[in-house]
Order: structure tokens, then C-alpha cells, then sequence
């Protein structure tokens, strides 16, 4: 990962979630799976971290909706976060038709499940926003492809 600071902070919610966030957003980009439903369900298929999947534990599903839930409720990827959320009373959605849905923290793993079934990735300007070509890392010598993470709400 190119920032640091969004690494550590994936890295203190899970250590795997840089390599869980790599895999789906290599196959977003090479499938167009664009649904973090849909992008669980092939990760889960293929389950590129060799987990022991035979007892149902839904690792890449737990481990990608925290990163939603800390998201939402204020980690920033620029700012070093310590865990703590910024809000604490709940999270308040309104959807385009008016409806609001209401998640108080008691609630949470409805609210992470409304956001795993709600969200989608997205591509951002690739100028604006400095991403979307090959370069190669002057001190290795290895060739990267420049990606970005972008989730958004589905309309």
C-alpha cells in the first residue's frame, strides 16, 4: 500500500485486511464485480488466504465489514486512527427516497450487515486523483499497477 498511515490503520482492525482489500480491489478492477456482496462471495470462493473455511467461519465477510463499520462511524485513511469512533450514539442513513434508517451502536451488527449489502466499489478520476497506470518501484525494481479503494453506497 502507497499510504502507510491507512495500511497501519487497516492493520490495527485486522492484519489481513491489506491483503483481504488488495484481492477485491484486483477483481473489481479485473471483473467489474463492483458489490462488496458479490466481491466477498468470489473472494470467499477462492479464498486467496488459504483459510480454513471448512467450519463456516466467515473470515473475509467479518473482517471487511468492520473495516465498513470503522469507516463510517470516522476512521479516515490519512489520519492515524486509535480505535476510538467518533460516533458513539449511532449512524443515521437517508436514502434517496426519503426513508431514514436509523443504527444505534446497540444495533451494530445490523448497521455492518446493511453496509456490507450496500456498498459498492468505485472508480474515482484516475488524474485527479493520481491512480490507474503501471510504475516501477526505483529501489526493487518490481512494476506495480497504482489502484484506488473507493466504496461508496449504492443507489
Amino acid at each position: 500500500m502507497e499510504n502507510s498511515i491507512f495500511e497501519s490503520n487497516l492493520q490495527l482492525i485486522d492484519g489481513d485486511l491489506p491483503k483481504i482489500c488488495a484481492h477485491m480491489l484486483k477483481k473489481y478492477y479485473s471483473s467489474g464485480i463492483n458489490t462488496v456482496r458479490d466481491s466477498l462471495k468470489t473472494l470467499i470462493s477462492s479464498n486467496p488466504l488459504d483459510y480454513n473455511l471448512s467450519s463456516g467461519h466467515p473470515f473475509y465477510e467479518y473482517k471487511f465489514k468492520k473495516l465498513l463499520a470503522e469507516c463510517a462511524l470516522g476512521m479516515l485513511p490519512s489520519k492515524v486512527w486509535n480505535g476510538t469512533v467518533d460516533a458513539t450514539g449511532g449512524y443515521i442513513i437517508v436514502k434517496e427516497n426519503g426513508e431514514v434508517l436509523c443504527y444505534h451502536l446497540f444495533n451494530r451488527n445490523e448497521f455492518e450487515v446493511y453496509l456490507i449489502n450496500n456498498t459498492k466499489f468505485d472508480t474515482p478520476s484516475a488524474t485527479r486523483h493520481d491512480f490507474g497506470y503501471i510504475y516501477r518501484d526505483e529501489e526493487n525494481g518490481k512494476y506495480y499497477i497504482k489502484l484506488n479503494l473507493q466504496v461508496r453506497f449504492i443507489k
